[in-house]
């Protein structure tokens, strides 16, 4: 929508607008607040955004310092010195030439965060010590195919360390296969589209979403080209003395028992309310999937994972059924950097109901994947998701570029050595600004050791009613749309909030983001949701009076 009228605030523009996803919507609260900035004192404050505001430095370091080793040996075969021409480097001798270059360098910071690495995948993961350094060095310059396309060897082992921990799966022995991606988004499109091309999603199939979600899988699945049947697990009931605790009832997750249902995707934790699964909710969904449909194929993005002490995937909880999705976006500040791995177990469901097709389906994938292997039938689901990701032709030059596949490997294991120093202390910075935003509202932040708190997902009904009552709860609904709140928090405060709704959360919730900005500036925007909030309680009480 290009054309913002010069009052916003009306019912008219706030509905075609609220049929936009919030990530488009957010760009006209951004302008809004922008021009509510210049034309007061109000500071422009936007956490409508995922994106943090923090990086961790060191082992960006260290892919730098080891970018020059790298360097520093492709010039010991030059070809033209004067320019810059030299040879690709040899893996002979190279780890004795790492270590000396590490000797060399031990007082900085990036060198010490090297040797531990490299100490730690020779010794504890047993790495032949010239082939890994030659992975990361031919990796680091880039001057390679990925090969093999799915991930480098060593940095596969690297990463399914880092996620057995990470989700929840430390001291369990399964291998699972990790397809390096562009990100988790690029995770999202590659499983739709093979689930699709491998036929074990068609039109008018039925599958199950987990909302509230990330917007994408609510729009997804409505595209044309997948035309699928959305069954909705809400967690959107108020469950405690009127507050949410953003769990999935039972009766909800008994949907999930319906066997023609063949795919729930997940978000967990959850986005927005960012809260992970409890015990008994976690115990329900594994008792359903091997009571009730052991056929169900589980899609799990667990970005947010890691800011939750003991999170527990489903990749660990139910492995054959699930494949998992993990982006490095968040716990590493590294959006830009587009990292995440995809996750099967080596025995999983996709593999075995492409086992099950018609051999009319078969024949039809045999003829799609017969460049692959003399007996395409064998070619494992992850092995064609990765295959599908350069429609199957391109795939001996698929795969993640391999110098984004190095850091990767030096954030799995910086993340995994120090565990027990970081995890803390980035929970403990998400929530204290959780709880500045909270305490400025004056609304009740109930304890729940389920939350993540890296988004917050403020539902405005429930506090109107504990406030100001259910009369003016029903004012507030039958005389304002929705989306009425954050247009307004825009407009008057030059604060930026996604309304929830888009996430199908309540109507009228708001999505903050704990991430991208410092502890004072949610104190300021908690004060701007309450004083919006009494706004509207003004209104009512001087409709009240008239009648």
């Amino acid at each position: 929508m290009n054309q913002i009228p010069s009052n916003p605030e009306n019912r008219d523009f706030e509905r075609r607008l609220s049929e936009m996803s919030p990530f488009e919507i957010k760009g006209t609260l951004i302008s809004l607040a922008e021009k509510d900035a210049q034309n007061s004192t109000a500071t422009f404050l936007n956490a409508g955004r995922g994106n943090p505001n923090w990086l961790l430095s060191f082992p960006r370091k260290a892919f730098f310092l080891l970018g020059q080793f790298a360097v520093s040996e492709a010039e010991r075969s030059p070809y033209d010195a004067s320019i810059g021409i030299v040879a690709s480097p040899t893996s002979e001798g190279v780890a004795k030439r790492f270590e000396a270059f590490l000797a060399a360098n031990k007082d900085a910071t990036a060198a010490k965060v090297l040797n531990h690495f490299y100490t730690h995948v020779v010794n504890d993961l047993k790495a032949d010590p010239d082939e890994f350094v030659f992975e990361l060095v031919d990796g680091i310059l880039g001057d390679h195919y990925p090969t093999p396309p799915r991930i480098l060897k060593y940095t596969e082992q690297i990463v399914r360390e880092y996620l057995a921990w990470a989700m929840g799966g430390e001291g369990d022995a399964t291998q699972f296969d990790l397809f390096a991606t562009e990100g988790s988004t690029a995770g999202m499109c590659y499983i739709f589209d093979s689930l699709q091309q491998n036929f074990l999603l068609n039109r008018g199939d039925r599958v199950a979403l987990l909302t509230p979600c990330f917007t994408p899988y609510i729009e997804i699945p409505q595209l044309e080209q997948f035309g699928l049947d959305v069954v909705y697990v809400s967690a959107n009931k108020v469950e405690r003395d009127g507050y949410h605790d953003w769990q999935y009832p039972p009766e909800e997750l008994d949907k999930l028992r319906d066997p023609s249902i063949k795919a729930v995707f997940v978000t967990n934790p959850s986005n927005p309310p960012s809260y992970t699964f409890s015990p008994d909710a976690l115990q329900r969904i594994v008792d359903i999937v091997k009571t009730d449909n052991p056929r169900l194929m589980v899609i799990t993005d667990d970005v947010y994972g890691t800011f939750i002490k003991d999170f527990k995937s489903l990749m660990y909880a139910i492995p054959y059924n699930t494949c998992c999705l993990y982006s490095f976006s968040k716990y590493f500040g590294a959006t830009g950097w587009r990292v995440a791995a995809m996750a099967f177990a080596p025995d999983n469901v996709f593999d075995a109901r492409l086992r099950e097709l018609g051999e009319d389906t078969k024949a039809v994938l045999r003829k799609r994947y017969e460049s692959l292997a003399l007996d395409p039938d064998k070619v494992k689901f992850v092995d064609r998701v990765v295959a599908d990701s350069r429609l199957v032709g391109l795939n001996h030059t698929a795969g993640l570029s391999t110098p984004q596949q190095i850091q990767m490997a030096l954030f799995s294991a910086f993340a995994y050595l120090h565990r027990q120093e970081l995890q803390p202390k980035l929970i403990d910075m998400i929530h204290t600004r959780l709880n500045a935003l909270w305490d400025a509202t004056g609304f009740t932040l109930l304890p729940d050791p389920c939350r993540a708190g890296y988004y917050s997902e403020i539902d405005l009904m429930v506090w109107a009613k504990k406030f100001y009552g259910d009369d003016f709860a029903k004012y507030l609904n039958d005389n304002y749309e929705p989306l009425d709140f954050v247009i307004r928090l825009a407009n008057e405060t030059a604060v930026v909030l996604l309304n929830g709704d888009g996430f199908d959360g309540p109507k009228w919730s708001v999505r903050a983001s704990l991430a991208n900005l410092n502890r004072d500036a949610y104190v300021k925007i908690g004060k701007a949701i309450r004083s919006i909030l009494e706004e509207y309680y003004t209104a009512y009480k001087n409709a009240s009076a008239k009648k």
